[in-house]
């Protein structure tokens, strides 16, 4: 009995989660669009700055890169794994539950990686609003993910 009613918890919590790995990924994709349009012109004649990184973006700190490429990475193992959770919330059974909970574990792991640089980007400053709505989701995620895993190990039979 205990365990059916964890099942509207972990739906309210994936339906959460799935809808802020979508912000993050929608503010990540404009993130990495403004890099790449707005980046190091590299021409035959054109020598690298001294700073050069292949990670630059004009926005934000010397974080902002490796940021940005990891809440995609984490955003789109996130949204991933929303599939097999939504699979398990249907059947609910012991049988799908290694798949929702190895989805959601990778999911959190990448989430919380993500985080660390977004905290390291909030240490340096220099960023734009849409950068700490960014760190504001990943570090509201890393709490959310974690609990949704914990909600779905509510399956006993």
């Amino acid at each position: 009995m205990a365990e059916q009613q964890m099942k509207p918890v972990a739906s309210l919590l994936l339906l959460l989660n799935f809808c802020m790995y979508a912000i993050v990924l929608g503010i990540g994709a404009w993130s990495m669009n403004k890099a790449i349009s707005h980046g190091f012109p590299i021409g035959a004649d054109f020598s690298l700055p001294a700073h050069f990184s292949p990670i630059y973006f004009p926005m934000g700190n010397a974080a902002t890169g490796f940021f940005v490429m990891f809440a995609l990475i984490a955003g789109v193992a996130g949204a991933a794994s929303v599939i097999s959770g939504f699979s398990h919330l249907q059947s609910w059974t012991t049988a799908s539950l290694p798949a929702a909970v190895s989805a959601a574990t990778i999911a959190w792991s990448l989430t919380v990686l993500a985080m660390g640089f977004g905290c390291k980007e909030i240490e340096l400053g220099m960023r734009n609003a849409r950068l700490r709505t960014m760190e504001a989701f990943l570090i509201i995620l890393s709490a959310t993910q974690l609990l949704y895993i914990a909600a779905i190990y509510g399956v006993r039979n």
